[in-house]
């Protein structure tokens, strides 16, 4: 069962195919050479039959004891982790009841059409190696997660005995602000565990409303023009440090996509304009309100777009707006650029905060690896049981985890790719095996690998690639 499960793990790491397909997939590999396992024992009704032996507890025991010893053999950092949630798409039927865990709800790949499972990971800031992940209902909302994840994350730190990773409280764990919550800070402060997150900048109009001479450059060879002020302030009930930073390089990007919203509402606003301007429509005054809100449902468009409506009767309806020139600049003052931090580790400088925030971009890398359909991807899945699934979501954190230790592991032999490159550029080491002709008997046969390159060189070197090369 363990060897099926390692198989499976690998299959979602270089070429992820379905169950039905992995024979066959496995006869293009040289895998069959070294591991000694022929295709014919991997067909998907064998490995499903091991997998009814494994129980999910037997599944989430072996999840944990396989994080202990990542950290231990890798010595991977536990004192800054990364936790976000997503979702992902499934293919099962609606009427089918083998699988609660498959719900509809909010998708976060616009999927609406599809029933949803979550999916929760902790991350270390080096690597982004995932130390925990936890599947959930789809229909069920990020924030009642947290407090599952942390506990999962102490459970980690309390195995290792505290041998080299200090108390829980040097553990600091980084998240958005869709975790935010009351009883999530509380059971954060109960765990004992740091932390750095935020708020939503709209959440804050005091501290948007601070002139830019308040604020100071936190650490140009780090960060750029990226500058900040602190002070403290009530956040979920609680006295809390809290960082204003700004940052040139998001604000000009904000103020570009803004810019791309208010063409695509005015675009929107004048064809309708058009449209009531023919005195074709029999929509009341109120449709014609909504369908104008909805057109500038943006926050942000509500308070540069301005509009009017006249006429009595749907043939004398009259569209006009105009985009307020000083509100835009208003707005582009207050918000853009800016984000809130909160964190309880008064201690820490700025830019060290800014930094842990920061690191929450590891958690973000690895869905959209997960996402990629052709290297380390969760979907699509098939699977139509609640049993599959936890078996499916294991292989592909399993496979997520390896491929970042591998990044990793190249990274500090001086190897700076991306898991699409290191995998393609390990791709490319092929064996192949030549066929001598003999003047009687059998032909001769040679296997040797193809011609490489330096890289290819580099990595057979890093991961010790030559003792599964064929003999020569």
């Amino acid at each position: 069962m363990g060897t099926y499960l390692a198989l499976a793990a690998c299959n979602r790491v270089v070429d992820p195919c379905s169950k039905r397909a992995f024979a066959d997939w496995w006869t293009t590999t040289a895998a069959d050479r070294f591991t000694k396992i022929s295709a014919a024992v991997l067909d998907h009704r064998r490995f499903w039959d091991a997998m009814h032996a494994v129980t999910d507890t037997e599944l989430a025991e072996i999840t944990h004891r396989l994080a202990l010893r990542m950290i231990e053999v890798f010595a991977l950092d536990m004192s800054a982790l990364a936790l976000d949630m997503t979702n992902f798409a499934t293919y099962i039927d609606t009427t089918n009841a083998k699988a609660p865990i498959a719900q509809r709800g909010k998708a976060k790949q616009k999927r609406t059409d599809l029933r949803l499972v979550g999916l929760g990971l902790v991350v270390t800031r080096d690597g982004g190696v995932p130390l925990v992940s936890h599947a959930y209902p789809g229909n069920r909302p990020d924030v009642t997660q947290f407090a599952t994840m942390i506990d999962q994350l102490i459970t980690r730190h309390a195995a290792l005995g505290g041998e080299g990773q200090g108390g829980p409280g040097e553990v600091t764990v980084v998240f958005d602000a869709g975790q935010n919550s009351v009883a999530n800070f509380a059971h954060l402060a109960a765990a004992g565990l740091g932390f750095v997150g935020s708020v939503p900048p709209s959440d804050c109009p005091d501290l948007l409303a601070l002139p830019a001479t308040d604020r100071h450059l936190v650490d140009k060879a780090r960060f750029g023009g990226l500058s900040a002020l602190e002070t403290r302030r009530e956040v979920y009930g609680t006295q809390r440090r809290v960082v204003l930073t700004h940052s040139p390089t998001l604000h000009t990007a904000q103020s570009r996509g803004f810019d791309q919203t208010l063409a695509k509402s005015s675009a929107a606003l004048s064809e309708l304009a058009d449209v009531l301007a023919r005195g074709n429509t029999r929509r009341s005054p109120d449709k014609v309100t909504a369908e104008i809100e909805q057109i500038i449902k943006d926050p942000w468009a509500r308070r540069v777009i301005s509009w009017q409506l006249d006429g009595d009767t749907p043939a004398e309806h009259r569209l006009t707006f105009h985009i307020n020139d000083q509100a835009r600049t208003n707005l582009e003052e207050e918000i853009f650029g800016k984000r809130v931090l909160i964190t309880n580790r008064d201690q820490w400088p700025v830019a060290e905060v800014v930094a842990g925030y920061r690191s929450q971009s590891e958690a973000e890398f690895s869905f959209r690896q997960l996402k990629d359909p052709h290297v380390v991807s969760f979907s699509p899945m098939h699977h139509w049981t609640d049993h599959h699934i936890r078996v499916h979501t294991f292989t592909c954190v399993l496979a997520l985890q390896i491929a970042h230790l591998m990044r990793r592991h190249a990274h500090q032999h001086g190897l700076h790719l991306s898991v699409r490159e290191l995998l393609d550029t390990l791709a490319g080491i092929q064996e192949t095996i030549l066929i001598y002709p003999s003047t009687g008997g059998r032909p001769k046969a040679r296997r040797m690998l193809t011609q490489t390159t330096p890289t290819q060189d580099h990595l057979t070197e890093i991961f010790d690639l030559a003792r599964w090369a064929p003999r020569t």
